[in-house]
Order: C-alpha cells, then structure tokens, then sequence
C-alpha cells in the first residue's frame, strides 16, 4: 500500500521545523554576504567594437546584400583568428602582461549579433584600466595583421573601451548571491525537515499509534506531574477546610 502525504501535514512539517528552516535561510544568506562583498575580487569589463567591411570598392559597383552575406559569413572566422595565439601573443608582448596568450584568452569574449557586420571585444579583468586596454590592443592589433594574415583589408574600428570616472564591476553581484542563497537555504532547510521527520520513529500522538501499529485507541492514560498531584491535594484539602468551616458554622447556629 502506497504510503501519501497530505498538505496539511506538509504543512505542519514546516511549522514544527520553521526555526530549523529560518536558520538555514539566514545563515545561508550570510555566508553568501561574507563571500560576496569580502572574498570575492571584484572584476570589471570593458568593450571595443569594429565593424567588417569592404574596404576597397570600385565606386561604380553596387554594394549589394551578397557583400554583406559575405562579409557576415567571414565574422566566423575573425571570431576564431581574434582569439589565436597569432594575435594575443602581440599584445601579451605589447602591454607587458604577466601571463600567456591562453590565460589572456579566458580574459577576452568575442561576440557578433546574428546578421550583424559589428563585432564585440569584451575584456575582463580585476583592473578596470587594465580592461580598457586589452580590449583596444586587441582591436588594434587584430586590425594591423588581419590583412597579412587573410590578405583581406575590410576591418574598421567602431568604438574605442573608454575607462570611465567610477567604473562599476560586473561581478561579483551581492544582491544576486544573496537571493540564490536564501533560495538554496530554503530548499535544504525544508530538505532536512522532511528527512528528519522521516527519521522521527518516535509515537507521539493517537494517530501514530493507529498508523503503526495498525490497532485502535480505546482509552488514553494522561501523564500526571508530581506538581499536579500536589497541586491536586493543597485544592483538595483547602475545599474541605473551607467545607468543614462551613459544616461547623451551621453546627453551632442550630
């Protein structure tokens, strides 16, 4: 027989284990603060644009949508090209970098809108001034050995990385964090609440009598403190204190 579980008694596993769940959620929740604002280094980015095109063309031609196909079908391969130790190791060289062409190619993303002839350099870095220049010598460098290396020349610089006055990071993000945190707190305090009341084989009310053991309850012997039977006994004789003094009252007016 197939064992289920009602709303109601979800419910009164939250209750019961509320505090439980409350103290996972904030401490999640802290932990995810600590990380956030005081052991993660913030990192910041910054982008650089250019745009495909052809670069020599006779003016008595039409430019027609096959040039742009073309020119939007080889944004492919720059895409590839731009991120190749060929043109990284330039600018490792040029900006003095303390890392290789790999490490600097985790720093760079390049990305192109679908049909678009304008591609991204986005670079991230823990220096936001640093940033700015890995974006721009890439963009730079690219554009100068492009033409040797593809014997092509329709590469133009759109928009140079500007480093602004109070540059903001892009990670981490606290607010973010904390919100995942309080999610996952929930999730596993709610989690460990329904383990332990799976666990909890204690009998505690009738119904689990009935429950596991299968037999009906037929009486109920309550639990009597010895504060109770005391307290039960200075009632019991003050009643009959106050009764004898009613008895003896009506003795003596007779």
């Amino acid at each position: 027989m197939e064992e289920t579980i009602s709303l109601k008694e979800i419910f009164e596993v939250i209750k019961k284990r509320l505090l439980l769940i409350i103290a996972f959620v904030l401490g999640a929740a802290v932990i995810a603060a600590i990380i956030s604002y005081f052991v993660l280094t913030p990192t910041y980015q910054s982008s650089s644009q250019f745009i495909v095109n052809q670069g020599q063309q006779d003016p008595n031609v039409q430019y027609n949508v096959n040039d742009i196909r073309t020119n939007v079908e080889i944004i492919n391969t720059y895409n590839v090209v731009i991120k190749s130790p060929a043109i990284l190791e330039e600018v490792v060289d040029e900006l003095n970098l303390p890392y290789t062409s790999g490490a600097l190619s985790e720093k760079l993303q390049v990305s192109s809108e679908q049909n678009s002839q304008v591609v991204t350099v986005t670079a991230t870095d823990e220096d936001p001034a640093l940033a700015v220049q890995l974006a721009n010598t890439t963009v730079s460098i690219f554009q100068d050995k492009i033409s040797d290396i593809m014997n092509v020349d329709n590469v133009s610089v759109l928009s140079q990385a500007e480093l602004s006055e109070n540059p903001s990071p892009v990670a981490p993000n606290p607010m973010l964090n904390i919100a995942i945190a309080i999610v996952i707190g929930a999730m596993v305090g709610v989690g460990i609440s329904f383990l332990l009341e799976y666990l909890d084989n204690t009998i505690t009310t009738e119904e689990d009598i009935e429950n596991k053991i299968g037999l009906p309850v037929l009486g109920i012997i309550s639990h009597i403190d010895d504060a109770d039977v005391r307290e039960d006994q200075f009632k019991f004789q003050a009643q009959r204190t106050k009764r004898g003094g009613f008895d003896g009252a009506a003795k003596k007016s007779i």
